[in-house]
């Protein structure tokens, strides 16, 4: 089955980060998907850029809004994803916890819509 990982953390926690730091994350997460991949049960992934990169849409009584940022302010910005395949709920949770995101932030397990 598959699922999606959505990782959160705080952006603001992010820019307090030295160099060293950062470089240790990226490493950590680096290996994070190497061995994932390696397991067969990565699906693809991606980093996000900064949410106030986002643009959000609504339409209301067929009249398009669209407004500059995140649709709700939160302490923790969804900061990018993995979308695994999994066995089953309790597998796709023993994955997210190995995300280096689960140690500051939190991770978000949503199993993919079976349609058809």
């Amino acid at each position: 089955m598959e699922y999606i990982l959505l990782i959160y953390g705080s952006e603001a926690d992010a820019t307090t980060m030295t160099p060293a730091q950062g470089q240790e994350m990226f490493q950590a997460y680096m290996k994070f998907t190497q061995e994932l991949q390696a397991s067969g049960k990565n699906k693809g992934g991606a980093p996000l850029e900064r949410s106030t990169t986002a643009t959000t849409v609504r339409v209301r009584n067929g009249k398009m809004l669209v407004t500059d940022g995140p649709f709700a302010e939160t302490k923790e910005q969804l900061g990018g994803y993995y979308l695994v395949d999994a066995k089953d709920l309790d597998d796709a949770i023993a994955i997210a916890a190995k995300i280096p995101g689960a140690l500051t932030g939190s991770i978000e397990v949503r199993p993919i819509m079976k349609i058809g």
